[in-house]
């Protein structure tokens, strides 16, 4: 006799299958592939790998989302919108039937107009040998090459031409395009390299897990070390805790204020919007806008040297 198994219900889809499925769309766009992946990853652990997607309900998407209940509106609204988009794929898939995030709403985000850290102080920061030389020199190339965080801890040993001072970079979309940094990455580049030339520029201080959700592709993985690369989240942690004494409100900075103060102390050295735009490679004069504002690093100076009263400016 023979049997035929019955086709299994779209909504049964263990939750662990499908949001693999659903990461690998993103396997061309790494930073948003790792966001998603952090968020899912605590879906997973709230609700069970073997959970059929169908059972999702809201409170399911409520308790994952407590993790976050403290944390800043944009990270909250980054990890919300990621839980969103993996709905809407479930249900184009006809696994869901239901939102389970109709229940979460986005919060407000109040912006800070001026996000340039102010030159002084990223002077002091990139010099002080307390951290370690990795995180230096990520630093201070993304403050040089004014590109974005997942651009640069995106590059492999291959990518960099030491001798141009500049590397090839993955863009939105997946374009490639070099950036350019200055002489103290140049110095500092050779040591964090130490010879290697394969494997993930910046690297992990752990040797990468080989099984499991959590393990990396080959290619982000250090063949001669076992040690993947750094990711987004880490390195924004560590920057944070590295700049809560630099801050005046005691928060820490983002790895992206460094792309705007580079832009922005540019900017304040006369650059044109054509040139900085080259720089930043912004395909639209009105979206570097908002990066080139001059704020109030800028409204210090002009104030300073117009002070008649100040003795420091008396001829």
């Amino acid at each position: 006799m023979t049997v035929i198994p019955l086709p299994r219900p779209g909504g049964a889809v263990p939750l662990v299958a499908a949001t693999d499925r659903f990461l690998d769309r993103f396997r061309d766009a790494p930073a948003t592939a790792a966001a998603y992946a952090e968020t899912l990853a605590r879906l997973r652990a709230v609700a069970g790998d073997h959970l059929g997607v169908g059972e999702l309900t809201a409170e399911h998407y409520q308790a994952t989302m407590e993790r976050w209940a403290t944390a800043a509106p944009a990270t909250f609204n980054k990890h919300l919108a990621g839980l969103r988009s993996f709905a809407a794929y479930a249900r184009r898939q006809e696994w869901l039937t239901t939102d389970p995030a109709r229940r979460l709403e986005r919060r407000k985000v109040t912006r800070v107009r001026d996000k340039a850290i102010p030159r002084a102080r990223l002077d002091r920061l990139f010099t002080d040998n307390r951290h370690q030389l990795r995180e230096r020199v990520l630093w201070r190339m993304l403050y040089e090459t004014c590109a974005r965080a997942d651009e640069i801890l995106g590059l492999d040993a291959p990518d960099l031409d030491m001798e141009f001072r500049r590397a090839l970079v993955v863009e939105k979309g997946g374009n490639r395009a070099y950036v350019h940094w200055e002489t103290p990455t140049a110095r500092l580049l050779p040591r964090l390299l130490a010879g290697r030339t394969t494997g993930p520029v910046f690297l992990a201080d752990r040797r990468a897990p080989t099984s499991g959700y959590r393990a990396q592709a080959p290619a982000d993985v250090d063949p001669a070390t076992g040690r993947g690369r750094l990711s987004y989240p880490r390195a924004e942690y560590l920057f944070k805790q590295a700049t809560i004494a630099y801050d005046p409100r005691g928060l820490g900075y983002t790895l992206h204020q460094l792309r705007h103060s580079g832009l922005t102390h540019l900017a304040g050295r006369g650059r044109s919007a054509a040139e900085l735009q080259a720089k930043s490679r912004h395909r639209h004069l009105a979206t570097l806008g908002i990066y080139v504002q001059l704020g109030e690093e800028t409204s210090a100076r002009i104030t300073a040297e117009n002070d008649g009263a100040n003795r420091r400016h008396r001829t």
